[in-house]
This record gives C-alpha cells, structure tokens and sequence, in this order.
C-alpha cells in the first residue's frame, strides 16, 4: 500500500473511532458506535500492515500473532461474565501500557530508528521514548493493581503507606534527575541505565498510586486507567511516526480524563483527593450500634418475597434501583421479568442508574442492555431523583453507598456531599441484600433503620424469581 493510500485509510479510520466515541454516548447508539470502532480499527491493522515493508520471514510473524490475539480475544469475549467486565477492562489496560513501555525500548535500542535523527531532533525523539515508557509503566502496574482490586484477588481497603507523598515527590525527582541522565547520555549502553531505573520507579509508583485509592474510588480509577491507556497510545505513536495512534490516543486520553471528571463530581470528590488516596475500606463489615451522629436510629424491618410484591403490584408508580449486587446474582433478566408483569398490571416502572454503581462506568446500563429492558424507562440520577416523593415503591437490588442518605444528611459522614439517589424520600423503600454488611466505602447506612423502609435479605436472584412467582400467581 502506498504512502498516500495509508494515510487516507488512517483518516478514514480515524474518522470511525470518532464516530465511535460518539455513538457510545447514548444508549440507543452505542451498539452503532460499537460497530465503528471495530471497522476503524479493522481499518487500522490492515493499513498498518499493508504500509510496512517486511521480509517474507516476517509475515508469518505478524499473521501468528494476529491469530494468537484474535484467539484470546475471542475466548474473552465468550467467557468472561458481566459482572467480571471491569476487571477485563483494567487488564486490557495493562496490555496498552505494557505495549507502550515494550515499544519505547525498542525504539531506543534500535540502530535503524536512532541513526534517522540528530540534534535536536534526536532529544525531541528521546524525550518521547522516556516519556511514553514512562506512561506505559505507571499504566501497565497500576492497571494489574486495579485488576486485582476489582477482581477481588486483592483487598479493596487503601493502602497509606506513612509519609506517602514524600515518597511520590522524592520518585518524581527521581525521573526527573536520570531523565537528563538519559537525554545526555553519549551511548545506548549508557542511556539504558537510568531507562531502566526509571521504569521500576514507574512500576512502583503504579502500584503505589492504586494500592492507596480505597475500594470506592474503584470506578474513577477505572476510567483513569483508560485515559492513561489513551496516552500511552499516544506517546507510542509518537516514537513510531504513527499519526492514527497519535489521534487515536489523544481521542482515548481526553475522553477517559472528562469521564473521570464526570465520575469525580457524581462522587462529590475531586480527582487529586482520589490519587492522594481516597474513603473505601472495601472490606465488609456488620453495622455497629453506638454513639455518634451518623449512627443510624431505628429497627431493621424484614418483608418475604410475597410480602414485597404484594407492595409492587399495589403501587402506581415503581422505581428501581441496581447495584454490584445485582450484576453479582446475574438477576436482570428476572428485574426484567417483574418489570414487565408490572407494566403489564399497569405500574408504571421506572430504573434509577447513579453514575458510579457497580464497578466501572457504565455497568449497570450494560446489564439492563442485555437483560433487554427498554432505554426509555432507564433514566439517570438528574433526571429522577425528584420523583422520589411521588413513588410508592422505591425498590433497591444490591446497592449501597449510592442510596445511602448520610451523604444528604450527616456532614460528618465519611461521603458526606456525595450526590445520591434518594430513595428514602419514597413512600416504601424496600433493600434487597444478603446482609447488614456495609457497601465498598465501608461505612453504615441508615436507609435500612428507616421508618418507610423494608428489607428484604438473601441471594437477589433467589429472592425475584420468588417475587416472579408471587406476582403471576395473584
């Protein structure tokens, strides 16, 4: 393929992951735009490949490790369940800034890519391999420490380490000191050095960084990630002279950096107090009676499964709110179910999605995407957090810290400020959990002491297939 010819195809395919970014936007869209990013980057691959020259030695290469991608791709998308989204997606993230730090070593260390530049040119082009492996090294241990998190492997709770941001400070300086090693260095031998102190100290401050974000900060982390991702893309297009992963990059980087804007202010958090470790014990543990202002007041109320729809099918209007625990269950085609035995009764339901609930951005509108529920009664927390007062059943399925009410009412609280839905304004709540644990912020919640609330305890999916069979024996 031509130069010409690769670059009209890397436009067009730019084009296509804009249209992408844009499709995702929307719900009714998003299967669209789903669609271009997988011919944009089709698109991508193919222009790459035909635009390089290679030795017939090394198409089998490609080809093999075309095949090998594909394959475990394939095998992912098959098996890998919903609920176990956000941890896939933080690996992914890993393999990006993996891929960025792989690249930018082999870049430097390259005969041929360092003999093509001189003078300024040569530091400018030095500059963006510390840079990018730099990025990709922050990316790639972080984004295995997400994993873990979000996978359960490790403890949710934050990791402070004493005198923490000294440590980061003193790291800083760090890289800044062996960066003008690198950028003087006579030879590659001599450069490598602190290319490669460097990096260990960018494993380790990844690994520090999402080591100390507390389990509650785990969806902001995750769009994080992906705009670390988008950067390391970006630097790594930039060591290769490749303008479609510069764009694409870029595109990723400021799309992930206003979602985590976006996932901040619906936290009531801003994103240094995230990074400077933030509230998240993520260790589960009983709600504790005692002294102190956000020590909830009242008795726990426990209803059975027909006592709960005998609620749902007396009331008008319904709303229902998803959580982690739902996706846990794999409960939505059941919601889906009741939700249209309800309709069908004439009540009119409604779903309330925070914009944090579950565990990446997002997830709570996937689940009811493939459980088939319709986009027009699937609303936001702007758009139906006034309709609280009129509802008469605000019905709860494993959330937590997003209907908590002390972040309205106790400005003590450890999420004192943070925007939630606010179901306890509804005429009945009612709470499907397995326990009295507390949520991932590790603090209590005095929705369940509520005078208008009930809970109903055991596993989601058990407890609405019960709820199913109550509505349609009545």
């Amino acid at each position: 393929m031509s130069a010409s010819l690769t670059t009209v195809a890397y436009l067009g395919a730019a084009i296509l992951f804009i249209l992408s970014l844009g499709g995702l936007s929307n719900q009714e869209s998003a299967r669209r735009g789903n669609l271009y990013g997988m011919i944009g980057m089709g698109i991508a691959v193919l222009a790459t490949i035909s635009g390089v020259q290679m030795t017939p030695a090394g198409l089998p290469w490609i080809i093999g490790a075309m095949v090998v991608g594909g394959a475990v791709g394939l095998y992912a998308a098959r098996v890998v369940q919903m609920t176990q989204m956000p941890e896939l997606v933080a690996l992914m993230h890993s393999l990006v800034g993996l891929a960025a730090t792989l690249v930018g070593y082999a870049s430097y260390i390259d005969p041929a890519a360092s003999a093509q530049f001189t003078g300024a040119e040569k530091a400018i082009h030095e500059v963006e391999i510390y840079v990018g492996v730099l990025i990709g090294a922050v990316t790639f241990s972080g984004s295995l420490i997400a994993f873990g998190k979000l996978s359960g492997r490790i403890g949710g709770k934050p990791l402070l380490l004493p005198a923490r941001h000294l440590l980061n400070l003193v790291a800083l300086l760090v890289v800044i000191f062996f960066g003008y090693r690198f950028l003087h260095a006579e030879t590659v031998q001599a450069g490598m050095t602190p290319l490669i102190v460097m990096t260990v100290i960018a494993l380790l401050f990844g690994i520090h960084m999402v080591m100390a974000i507390g389990g509650a900060d785990m969806p902001v982390v995750v769009s994080m990630l992906n705009s670390y991702s988008g950067w390391a893309a970006a630097a790594t297009g930039f060591m290769l002279s490749n303008d479609l992963l510069i764009v694409t990059g870029a595109l990723v980087g400021s799309s992930g950096a206003i979602l985590s804007y976006i996932m901040c202010r619906a936290m009531n958090r801003n994103f240094i107090s995230v990074i400077a470790g933030g509230f998240g014990g993520g260790d589960a543990k009983p709600a504790a009676k005692g002294a102190g202002p956000a020590e909830p007041q009242g008795e726990v109320v426990p209803v059975n499964a027909a006592e709960t729809a005998e609620m749902l099918r007396e009331a008008k209007n319904v709303v229902i709110v998803p959580g982690y625990g739902m996706a846990v269950a794999q409960a939505q085609h059941t919601v889906y179910e009741i939700t249209k035995l309800l309709r069908e009764k004439g009540v009119n339901v409604r779903f309330a999605i925070h914009p944090v609930a579950g565990r990446m951005p997002g997830h709570m509108n996937v689940l009811l995407a493939e459980a088939k529920v319709p986009y027009d009664i699937v609303m936001e927390m702007d758009e139906i957090n006034e309709d609280f007062p009129d509802t008469d059943v605000a019905m709860v399925i494993g959330a937590n810290d997003i209907v908590n009410p002390s972040a309205a009412e106790d400005p003590t609280s450890p999420i004192a400020g943070m925007p939630v839905l606010e179901v306890w304004k509804a005429k009945h709540s009612i709470v499907m959990k397995r326990s009295m644990a507390s949520g991932y912020a590790g603090v209590d919640n005095p929705l369940f002491y509520k005078e208008n609330n009930r809970m109903l305890f055991g596993d989601a999916k058990k407890m609405l297939d019960e709820v199913q069979v109550a509505l349609k024996a009545a």
